[in-house]
Formats: structure tokens, C-alpha cells, sequence
């Protein structure tokens, strides 16, 4: 008996089974309609939109051996996204997803990027209740494209921007750094390097670990609590620390100095796994996107929050330097490499 596809099932079909999947909804109009109606008691909405593009943000089948499940997709999706809104502070409220789909898609995968999408929403939002999917679109296509929209309450909060760091201010990050690059530098490796179907070896787990850290990124939504603590700026770290630092650096007009002792820590924790692979674990950290942590800057009096820890400093100038010297490591650009 052949698998099932959606071209073989067809739209209204594949909707009916991907929505009961989705959990709960809480918007005041979910599915069904034209459009979503989300509720905005602050009077103002947050939104973001993230894509997630076949063989460009992920692959069905990496060198490594190790295939995408649809699971993967739609939790990286969702983290990707959710991290947006936590970024400036602000608490989810909603996601729209747009899928394109190849017709020979199975039925299976597609369900399981629903699951997928519902577990991050729960597992992720610190007020797992609040933020459901609430709609989206199906379409055809030549590969397989992920596109999600997500609003944000920011509670009677001021939205924290990137241009408030100011000379003087704590540079602060809270989550991981590098193990998504790791990961990515695991699953792109030949298959010889690690068996991604049984990694038995206690070395062989570190590595799917990190493969797992680049499929299922686990942002940690303290993005209002860092508000609340006073940050001055924020953002996602989704293109490399670095890259990131220097968007902060640059919408604030002032120098970021990141601590090089406390970054050659984070590099050491990963230097096992890198020295397995061939790479240098420090520009994991410097230059590895995908983690999706927060950076932040406070005043120099500010008690940081839970989570959160300092790892440089702000300075009179331009740009990003660690240690005061020019990084050797930038990070990602799409259109750059």
C-alpha cells in the first residue's frame, strides 16, 4: 500500500486533518474564516513573520543521513517566530502559517509538522494558554516552504527596541550559544561521522545533541521579564552573535565590546564536539546563528534577570569588537554566505 500524499488527498482533506492537531484556539475567530480575529487589550499588536525555506533553512535529507521530520520543521518554525515577539519584550498571542507543499508530500509529514507547531506553542510561551494557531494557507509548490506570522501583546509595556543601549550599559545574553551551529556543522557532515539513527556512544550523543539544537531550538522567552528588569535594547540572536550585537551597535550608535574570557568559556564547553568535526568551537559562538537567545543591554545598576548573563559591555564608538579587538568571526547573511 503506497504512502499518502496531499496530492493525493487534496486541500480540504489535508486541512481537516491538520487542524485538529493544531490544540486549542483562543483567538476570538480561529480557522474557518477569511481571517483570524485576534484580541489587543494593550491597543497595540506585536507581529513578526519568519520563512523556513527547503534547502536553504533545512533539508529533507542532510549528508549526514539524518531526515527533517515534520516535527522538526514546524517546532523550528514556531521557536523561530515566538523568539521575535519575546525579543521586544511582548508576550505571543497568535500564529498564522502558510504552507507550500509539494504534491508528493506524505500526509504523515505534514501532520507532524502540526504536532510539531502545536508542542513548540505549548512547550515554548510562558503563557502556553494565550498563543494558538489561528489560521493560514495551503499552496502548491516545487519544494517545501513554511512561512509563519505571529502577533504579540505587550501588556501595557513599552516595546523594547535595538536603539536604547547606551555607553556604560551591561551587554547580557540569556540562552545558548553555538550549539546551533554545532548542530548544523553535525548534520552536514558525512554520514561516516556520527549514525544519527543510533548515536550509542556517549561522544556520538553529544554530537546528535547538537543536531537536535539546530532541528528543535529552544528560545527562553524571558524577553518580558527582561523588559521589566529595565533592558534598554534587545533582540533575537538568530544570525550570530556578532551580526546581532552589531545591529544593537548600530541602531544605538555606540561600540559593543563582548567579553573574550567569557566567550572562550562558551567555546571550551563545545570543544570536544568541534575537534570531532574539525572546527574551531569559538566561531560557533561568535558566528552561530539559529539559537535564537536573547541579547540585551541594562543599565550598569540594573539587577539582571533570571537567565541572563553579562558578557560585555557598551562603549563610546561604533561597531562590535571582543576583547577590543576586530572579531574573527561575523555570522550569517543570506545573500552574503
Amino acid at each position: 500500500m503506497s504512502a499518502e500524499t496531499v496530492g493525493g488527498l487534496g486541500e480540504k482533506a489535508l486541512l481537516e486533518r491538520i487542524f485538529p492537531r493544531l490544540g486549542p484556539v483562543t483567538a476570538l475567530l480561529g480557522p474557518g474564516d477569511d481571517a483570524a480575529i485576534i484580541a489587543a487589550p494593550d491597543g497595540r499588536t506585536v507581529i513578526s513573520i519568519d520563512t523556513l525555506v527547503q534547502d536553504a533553512d533545512f533539508r529533507l535529507e542532510w549528508p549526514s543521513g539524518y531526515r527533517s521530520t515534520g516535527f522538526d520543521v514546524g517546532w523550528k518554525c514556531a521557536a523561530q517566530n515566538l523568539s521575535d515577539i519575546n525579543a521586544m519584550g511582548a508576550t505571543p498571542t497568535s500564529l498564522v502559517v502558510s504552507l507550500t507543499l509539494p504534491p508528493d508530500t506524505l500526509v504523515s509529514w505534514v501532520e507532524a509538522l502540526a504536532d510539531g507547531l502545536a508542542a513548540a506553542v505549548s512547550s515554548l510561551t510562558a503563557d502556553a494558554g494565550r498563543c494558538s494557531v489561528a489560521g493560514g494557507d495551503l499552496g502548491r509548490g516545487r519544494q517545501i516552504v513554511v512561512t509563519a506570522a505571529v502577533t504579540g501583546d505587550l501588556a501595557g509595556r513599552s516595546p523594547v527596541l535595538r536603539s536604547g543601549a547606551r555607553p556604560g550599559d551591561i551587554v547580557a545574553h540569556c540562552g545558548a550559544l553555538g550549539l546551533a551551529a554545532g548542530g548544523l556543522a553535525v548534520l552536514e557532515s558525512p554520514q561516516s561521522v556520527i549514525n544519527m539513527a543510533d548515536p550509542g556512544k556517549a561522544e556520538d550523543q553529544e554530537l546528535a545533541g547538537l543536531a537536535m539544537a539546530q532541528c528543535r531550538p529552544r528560545p527562553v522567552l524571558n524577553g518580558p521579564a527582561a523588559a521589566q528588569a529595565g533592558a534598554t535594547a534587545m533582540l533575537d540572536v538568530s544570525d550570530g552573535l556578532v551580526r546581532d550585537a552589531g545591529r544593537i551597535a548600530a541602531a544605538s550608535g555606540v561600540r559593543i565590546d563582548l567579553d573574550a574570557a567569557t566567550l572562550a568559556e562558551r567555546a571550551a564547553r563545545l570543544a570536544p564536539a568541534a575537534a570531532r568535526l574539525k572546527a574551531d568551537p569559538l566561531s560557533w559562538v561568535l558566528a552561530g546563528g539559529e539559537d535564537h537567545g536573547l541579547l540585551a543591554t541594562f543599565g550598569p545598576e540594573a539587577e539582571l534577570p533570571q537567565g541572563f548573563a553579562p558578557i560585555g559591555r557598551v562603549l563610546r564608538g561604533t561597531g562590535v569588537t571582543v576583547g577590543g579587538a576586530a572579531p574573527s568571526s561575523v555570522g550569517w547573511d543570506h545573500f552574503g554566505g
